[in-house]
């Protein structure tokens, strides 16, 4: 039997690059697989490869950094399959580097929108609908910026070190509601996201990773088919980091 047969799976950002990757191997393994993403987002090529595994499929709009939309998103997941069995909070974005003492405030203000706002805006929603049907599985994308500083990107840093530590309190407050929480902290991984770096700034970035290489999305995926599975029934409010090597 596959890990995620029969699972309905919702995940924001699931149009491009890790998301993308998510989608593609919950639907691999047997899932159920919303696709939620921005409501201007051609998504033609994501659900037609999803489509080709089979499974059943769906296309939902969301701005996740507003909260009428992915209360939306979430309602109509529910409708159109009748349930919601894991939660991937995947959409995010980075953000210029700065210092902290001149960063413009609206920056900031986006960054922390998305997020974090959004992560918790989809979190609370989220556990609405499984406190509803009895339990349900979320993972929360960070950051290995969620464990450490990165040089002048604050509001970056502060939004997934947010992450982990809703991801904890999920855990904490809902354990015994059969509802388990973890999440995922990605190193650089070679994905669209990366293809406006310059390549000296990849180059350097290769160098300080002991593996010497960026990351690859389907690596990312498995680890959320191991949270987002009974394969980790016991795993709850911690975090994977993928990585490289990079946090050792």
């Amino acid at each position: 039997m596959k890990k995620l047969e029969n699972k309905v799976v919702f995940i924001t950002g699931g149009n491009s690059g890790i998301g993308k990757a998510c989608a593609i191997e919950a639907a691999k393994e047997g899932a159920k697989v919303v696709v939620a993403d921005l409501p201007t987002a051609n998504h033609d090529e994501t659900m037609s490869e999803i489509g080709a595994l089979g499974v059943e499929s769906s296309f939902v709009p969301v701005d996740v950094s507003d909260v009428e939309s992915v209360k939306q998103a979430i309602d109509t997941t529910v409708q159109k399959f009748g349930r919601l069995d894991v939660a991937l909070n995947n959409a995010g974005i980075g953000g210029p580097y700065s210092g902290i003492h001149d960063m413009d405030e609206k920056v900031w203000e986006k960054i922390i929108s998305i997020n974090l706002n959004g992560q918790f805006y989809c979190i609370k929603y989220e556990l609405q609908q499984f406190l509803k049907q009895g339990g349900g599985v979320i993972v929360n994308m960070s950051s290995l910026a969620g464990l450490k500083a990165e040089h002048g990107l604050a509001p970056y840093t502060a939004s997934k070190h947010g992450v982990l530590g809703l991801t904890k309190n999920i855990a904490v407050q809902y354990a015994d509601k059969n509802i388990r929480a973890n999440a995922i902290c990605p190193y650089y991984i070679d994905t669209p996201l990366l293809s406006v770096i310059p390549d000296e700034i990849r180059q350097l970035w290769i160098e300080g990773t002991p593996a010497k290489r960026l990351g690859k999305a389907d690596e990312v995926a498995k680890s959320f088919i191991f949270f987002a599975s009974d394969d980790s029934t016991y795993c709850n409010g911690t975090h994977l980091a993928i990585d490289g090597g990079a946090i050792a």
